[in-house]
């Protein structure tokens, strides 16, 4: 048995894995990391994005990576776009807007590209603009995102509706987790918060620190009120609870600071074991 999809084999991977661009967290060290396990590794550009830091990210990778965007962001400073085609990326998310220039920008420059969809609607609209893959965020996910379905539910809804291939995001957190949306359909899952735990990302310790301990979360909003960030009323950001720190529901399976290369292994192989498992 072996966890390659259509997908991830026709992206050359060895792992249905890509790690979330989680801004703050998703730099060129961990990017590369997956990348070299197996997985697509991502750059995450967030809400502070600028193209000289997209540029310094890029400057540590190794291997082929992806790169995501916030299309408010993005919007506001088109040379993050130039600068993130100009590289080449595997694969060009860029979520949170609702004008889709920039997907015939990407394959005018033969790049592949993605955006994180909240709800079947979405999913449609994303399709039929031609997006390559989408990704169904659930409302379980850490950071930005329109908390309106959960993973599953969504993950199966975009499967119906739409013909292109969809990774799950949102809660994926575990080996169980990427071994139930595999067998659900995903081509892949899109993974946050267990690598913003792991000594490659950019988090920094007194962060990561929280992480490993973390329970519960929280959606809010007033971070980025009071960093004075755009986000739109409707697309609030999960949290540790009291804290300003990203993480999604899966987040107490998160315990330990795991090498990404040693993690993208792990996940896989404990995965596959339980799906080669009889049901009792």
């Amino acid at each position: 048995m072996s966890l390659v999809t259509s997908w991830s084999e026709s992206m050359g991977l060895r792992a249905p894995i890509v790690n979330a661009p989680m801004g703050g967290a998703a730099g060129g060290r961990l990017a590369s990391a997956v990348t070299a396990a197996g997985g697509l590794g991502m750059i995450g550009m967030g809400s502070a994005a600028t193209p000289e830091a997209l540029r310094a990210e890029l400057a540590l990778v190794d291997g082929r990576v992806g790169i995501g965007l916030v299309h408010w962001v993005m919007a506001e400073r088109p040379a993050l776009l130039d600068t993130a085609l100009a590289a080449r990326p595997a694969l060009l998310s860029v979520s949170f807007g609702t004008d889709w220039a920039w997907v015939h920008q990407a394959h005018d420059a033969g790049v592949a590209v993605t955006t994180q969809v909240a709800s079947i609607e979405a999913a449609r609209r994303a399709a039929d603009a031609g997006v390559d893959v989408l990704v169904a965020r659930g409302a379980e996910g850490g950071g930005h995102g329109e908390p309106l379905w959960g993973t599953l539910p969504l993950l199966a809804g975009v499967l119906d509706a739409v013909d292109v291939p969809v990774l799950a995001a949102g809660g994926v957190s575990s080996a169980r987790g990427l071994a139930a949306v595999l067998a659900a359909g995903a081509s892949a899952a899109w993974m946050g918060t267990v690598f913003a735990a792991c000594p490659q990302a950019l988090t920094a310790d007194d962060a990561r620190a929280e992480l490993l301990a973390g329970q519960d979360t929280e959606l809010t909003s007033e971070h980025d009120i009071a960093a004075g960030y755009r986000w739109p009323a409707g697309i609030p950001e999960r949290v540790l609870r009291g804290s300003p720190v990203n993480a999604g529901q899966g987040v107490a399976s998160v315990r330990e600071s795991v090498d990404a290369g040693e993690l993208v292994a792990t996940l896989c192989a404990d995965a596959e074991d339980l799906l080669r498992r009889p049901v009792r």
